[in-house]
């Protein structure tokens, strides 16, 4: 699959995660921050030049270039930008090439391709501090919007006993194999999906970092498959849109528990009802 890089530059640089918010609300799904513009990844087929025109519109002294990378280029791309990462001292993530650290709790290896997660973007970061609290064991899983499979794959590593990985990009999907089977994992089950795929489903426990728009879109299919007491975690959307999310999930059955930002990211979780 190819790609458009989108080079953005953005004069006020407080406006730069409203930008990057808005780009992930029209697919882009990839991000890297430089000294002096940030780049945005979106698959080729996706890309809307009206898009990016209309958000130019209604952002300040915005500017942008965009140029097509070749799937083959993904690899050199992403090696040369990957640093691990350590999250609450517990979680370290890293690509292949980075050595091994025998000390930590748990350690998680990507392969540094172009799929959404590598604990770099701050609603990874929360999602993995999120579940580093939470008691895994035995438990069913679902990772929606899986990316890297990264979510995942920690929780096999935190003892759940099944766990559903389901992601809409195919290059996403295939790079979610590679990185179960290089973590030496037996409980994911990986799928090219979208919502359908969890019909008639379900969980304990549910993870979506996907983005504001379709997290109100699939809502409703990810509370049919929750039980009494199951919870779920939202991340993917900014601040200003916690209570838009939260109407949508009370709706739904869901139950406000915590939140956390970061950066004006959020992580939010809620519980399915009990019964009164």
């Amino acid at each position: 699959m190819d790609y458009i890089e989108l080079a953005c530059i953005v004069k006020e640089t407080d406006l730069n995660d409203l930008v990057m918010a808005a780009l992930s609300e029209i697919g882009f799904e990839g991000f890297m921050e430089k000294n002096d513009h940030m780049l945005a990844y979106i698959p080729a087929k996706e890309f809307s030049t009206e898009k990016i025109y209309g958000l130019k519109n209604k952002t300040p002294d915005f500017s942008f270039t965009y140029k097509t990378i070749k799937e083959q280029n993904w690899n050199a791309l992403w090696e040369s930008n990957f640093q691990p990462v350590m999250i609450a001292d517990r979680c370290f993530i890293r690509a292949p090439f980075h050595e091994h650290d025998d000390k930590v709790e748990f350690e998680i290896i990507i392969e540094p391709k172009m799929s959404f997660g590598t604990a770099h973007h701050e609603t990874t970061a929360m999602m993995i501090e999120k579940m580093l609290e939470t008691d895994l064991k035995n438990k069913t899983v679902l990772d929606m919007g899986c990316g890297t499979a990264i979510l995942a794959i920690l929780a096999e590593k935190k003892g759940a006993k099944e766990i559903l990985a389901v992601d809409n990009d195919e290059w996403a999907y295939r790079n979610s194999l590679e990185n179960i089977e290089r973590n030496s994992c037996t409980k994911i089950n990986a799928v090219w999906g979208d919502s359908s795929a969890i019909k008639g489903e379900n969980f304990d426990f549910i993870l979506a970092n996907i983005n504001r728009n379709i997290l109100l879109q699939d809502m409703s299919f990810y509370a049919a498959c929750m039980h009494q007491g199951s919870e779920i975690l939202f991340s993917g959307f900014y601040e200003k849109d916690l209570e838009l999310i939260k109407e949508k999930a009370n709706s739904n059955g869901l139950v406000f528990a915590e939140a956390s930002s970061k950066n004006n990211w959020v992580a939010a979780k809620f519980i399915k009802k009990l019964d009164q």
